[in-house]
């Protein structure tokens, strides 16, 4: 006769799998998961807590620091509340850099997805890959904004810099090499049998049960809910733009990597387009008063970030420094299901789902 006992695991916080300082206590029976339970706020640094004493410009860095591998449109979603607020209206020129400055960093940040999930699954060369291209859209953003991260390049009213010379020129380079290295990533990955083993009917869940956890991106479009709030709730220009809204049907780790691997073609498309559009000249950045004060009242603004719906809530009292803050930050919800997916499982699926939800911990713990 064979006894197994019930063992109690830690899953992190030092574990590059878990994609940052995240905890996971598990217990196990044998190889099966029959509890899961996440511990977070080991990076919890009151971000919005600390806004209550900056004004309006100063917390544009802080926004950085939570999703920082989509920094971009952290900025863009604090700004345009403001702006929203103080009815402001940013000039076509900055709202063309907005929308390319976003779209490269969504592109970026489903790279190190890509790269760090199949790295996950021990597949390294891709991983390489995926940091190669993104190293050219980075080394693009430094060019435009002196930073490779941390971009702090959102302004009230618009943008801090304007394009430098040839700039746009090498955006517009970039869009074909993308698509014909994107071309190779699913000649490598895509249709390989040990990776379609791994993910395929792993991590499901149903469409009724994603909207019931408040799941947002390619984490509800995996599961035929076409939702993306560049076309649903249009802001900036994007309804300039024609573009599709990738979604599958399985709500599967192999669905959400399909969405996310299309989601790569639309956001090129979406930059032909808008390097096709860019105005000759023109203000990058509104009459705004050196000292913003929106009037009393409150508003929430929330658009399409890489890992879904990521909202900014502000509440005025009319002076310099918002009353209250608040972001709805789509990691944090996201990872709501993780404890769900994993009661039953085999403990080696235990990273090609927490991998395939893609959570970024500055995000989670805000």
């Amino acid at each position: 006769m064979l006894r197994t006992e019930e063992m109690l695991l830690n899953v992190g916080p030092q574990h590059p799998s878990t994609h940052g300082v995240f905890r996971l206590v598990i217990k196990i029976e044998g190889e099966i998961i029959k509890e899961a339970t996440p511990v977070i706020g080991y990076l919890h640094r009151g971000t919005e807590k600390l806004a209550e004493n900056l004004q309006y410009t100063q917390i544009i860095p802080y926004t950085d620091r939570m999703d920082y591998l989509a920094a971009m449109t952290n900025n863009y979603v604090l700004c345009h509340a403001v702006e929203t607020m103080a009815n402001i209206t940013v000039p076509d020129r900055a709202e063309y850099l907005r929308v390319i400055t976003m779209e490269l960093g969504r592109i970026a940040s489903h790279l190190v997805w890509w790269g760090t999930y199949l790295l996950d699954l021990g597949a390294t060369s891709p991983f390489l890959y995926a940091f190669r291209e993104r190293e050219m859209i980075i080394n693009l953003l430094n060019e435009l904004c002196g930073a490779r991260l941390t971009f702090n390049y959102m302004r009230v009213g618009g943008v801090k810099w304007d394009a430098p010379d040839g700039w746009l020129e090498k955006v517009a380079e970039f869009i074909p090499y993308m698509r014909e290295q994107l071309h190779g990533y699913h000649q490598l990955v895509t249709g390989n049998e040990i990776f379609l083993n791994r993910v395929k009917g792993v991590g499901t869940y149903t469409r009724e049960e994603a909207i019931a956890y408040s799941l947002s991106g390619a984490n509800l479009r995996c599961t035929g809910v076409k939702r993306d709030l560049r076309k649903d709730e249009p802001y900036s220009i994007y309804n300039r733009f024609s573009f599709g809204v990738p979604t599958r049907e399985a709500g599967d780790a192999w669905s959400r990597y399909e969405c996310r691997m299309e989601e790569i073609e639309e956001s090129l498309k979406i930059l032909e387009q808008a390097v096709a559009q860019f105005p000759s000249d023109g203000p990058i950045l509104a009459k705004v008063p050196k000292i913003i004060k929106p009037p009393k009242g409150e508003a929430f603004i929330r658009i399409e970030s890489p890992r879904g719906e990521i909202g900014c809530y502000i509440a005025s009292d009319g002076k310099k420094e918002p009353y209250r803050l608040k972001f709805r930050r789509p990691s944090f919800y996201n990872l709501q299901i993780l404890p769900k997916l994993l009661e039953g499982e085999n403990m080696a699926n235990l990273i090609a789902i927490l991998g395939a939800i893609d959570i970024v911990l500055g995000e989670v713990d805000g």
